[in-house]
């Protein structure tokens, strides 16, 4: 026998409005909450223009919430949507009645009469479900923090992971229609002629630019290598080029080194003067004067450090939304990616921790439209490959990257450092010197070609350069050497410098004052 049905059944008393602690109401609108189904039910095509913005918990009355439930169950098994298939679905989940029966569908669908504003009003309800997501963490960080018993610092760390759950529910990008995007990439294009074929970020390596057209707005590029292959030494060329040479804002976010050892690393970098020189101050009179000259580059650069440990993705979000309102940046640097933290929650696992960082990166990178440079540390399994002159068993592979999968994934460019002559190979498998030589190797390029780029490594000056810039031979080699190098003759006051020697005071920084054929004092 057919169940009777009871289409005079009142609906169920709403649901009980709780009062917070302020006499105030949670925010709230039932009566769009009823509009909205009520025009899903009505018209054909609502529900999918609103289906990437609503979801059920989003409704504030929990009768809404069930028949939003039952609205999305259609939709996934492609079913018609109306009053009658949204009844039906209710009772076979059994919850019909707790809506107040077939009564209050048809209540709903005679409340309205189009979908006209559906997303307008779709969009309301999201934002009154953020603040009342707010208004309830606020209250329960409020409780725990009147518990002397928690640690504040665990409750700092839960209360990021709580509002960047939050911000991310609300991240969401419309659909465009292409001719806006068109004119966006041809705009990209005419600037990139303007830059002679440069459409990001120079790195001012002339090869790594090449093939990459600068770092590319929206691309997560992971740098990685071991342990001593120079990556800090990279980004910090990379930094001061970009900065310097071509006046772009670049943020460093340092998790590893303290921002005046960075400072120092950059000083070294500029200035060409050895690490314990600048750590201890020990510089000649003449070392004083090239300190003082070069460090004038670095003077107003838009250079921003910020070396906060444990860098969490949500204080990370927070400070490059700042740097680009009030600075605006255009590259982030991140050293490392490893001692990052995702915002306090918890994780089966650090390769699942590590997935959600990289994965937020790459978010953050779309976001704020610019290029973000993450470095990564690689697995120590590189170390025991064997390797000899026909076989480089120490070079990097994609499955050498530590701790996670997702990095490979997520990262739009790949990019390794190795340097041969660290593990003792003298020359490479085609007989090239690797003396003084790093390679960076682009393992992956999303939009782009793969391949290697030779550069010069200047160790004692953690310093990255083209190979034909600098061409100066004996550049921290000491006094000795270079006396050797000019067969023995020692340096005295009446030495003729050569017009070469006179320009570059990288030649010599312990010898005397020499005297040029004008007679002028020359700084070796």
């Amino acid at each position: 026998m057919a169940e009777k049905r009871n289409y005079n059944k009142k609906p169920a008393s709403a649901t009980p409005v709780p009062v917070n602690e302020f006499g105030k109401l949670p925010p709230q609108a039932p009566e769009l909450e009823e509009d909205i189904l009520g025009a899903i039910m009505l018209e054909k095509d609502a529900y999918a223009s609103i289906a990437d913005i609503l979801k059920p918990d989003f409704f504030y009355k929990t009768v809404h919430q069930k028949i939003y439930e039952a609205i999305v169950d259609l939709a996934l098994h492609q079913n018609p949507i109306d009053m009658h298939t949204v009844t039906e679905m209710l009772r076979k989940k059994g919850t019909l009645d707790d809506i107040g029966g077939p009564y209050y569908i048809t209540l709903l669908t005679s409340r309205v009469s189009s979908a006209a504003h559906l997303i307008y009003h779709s969009q309301i309800i999201v934002q009154k479900y953020l603040a009342r997501e707010l208004i309830r963490m606020s209250s329960d960080i409020q409780t725990k923090a009147f518990d002397e018993k928690m640690d504040v610092d665990d409750l700092m760390q839960e209360t990021e992971a709580k509002l960047f759950e939050i911000t991310q529910q609300n991240l969401k990008k419309d659909v465009v229609q292409i001719n806006p995007v068109i004119e966006e990439a041809r705009k990209r294009m005419k600037e990139a002629a303007n830059r002679d074929g440069a459409s990001g970020i120079p790195s001012g390596f002339i090869e790594l630019d090449k093939i990459t057209s600068g770092w590319q707005k929206s691309d997560l590029i992971i740098l990685a290598a071991r342990p001593a292959m120079g990556k800090t030494a990279f980004v910090l060329s990379m930094a001061k080029n970009m900065a310097v040479d071509y006046n772009m804002p670049v943020a460093l976010f340092s998790l590893e080194m303290s921002n005046v050892q960075l400072v120092n690393r950059l000083l070294m970098n500029v200035c060409s003067l050895e690490g314990e020189k600048i750590k201890n101050g020990e510089l000649s009179k003449e070392e004083w004067k090239k300190f003082d000259k070069d460090v004038t580059a670095l003077y107003d650069a838009p250079i921003f450090v910020d070396d906060t440990p444990s860098l969490s993705i949500f204080e990370l979000r927070s400070k490059a939304r700042r740097l680009v309102k009030e600075h605006h940046i255009q590259c982030i640097i991140i050293d490392y990616l490893q001692l990052m933290n995702a915002s306090g929650m918890s994780f089966g696992s650090r390769e699942q921790e590590v997935s959600i960082i990289s994965r937020s990166l790459k978010g953050l990178a779309k976001e704020l439209d610019m290029p973000i440079i993450a470095l990564s540390q690689l697995n120590r399994g590189l170390e025991s490959r064997a390797s000899n002159n026909n076989t480089d068993g120490k070079r990097p592979q994609l499955s050498d990257l530590r701790e996670s999968g997702a990095i490979e994934q997520d990262a739009d460019m790949v990019c390794f450092i190795h340097r041969p002559e660290y593990y003792g190979m003298k020359v490479d498998k085609d007989g090239n010197s690797t003396e003084g030589i790093a390679e960076l190797i682009i393992a992956k390029h999303r939009n782009g070609a793969v391949g290697d780029v030779r550069l010069k490594f200047k160790n004692v000056f953690a310093k990255f350069i083209n190979l034909g810039d600098e061409a100066d031979p004996f550049a921290g080699q000491g006094y000795a050497t270079f006396k050797s190098k000019l067969n023995g003759d020692e340096m005295t006051p009446d030495f003729y410098a050569t017009p070469e020697m006179s320009g570059n005071p990288d030649y010599l920084r312990s010898a005397p004052i020499g005297v040029s054929k004008d007679n002028n004092d020359v700084p070796f």
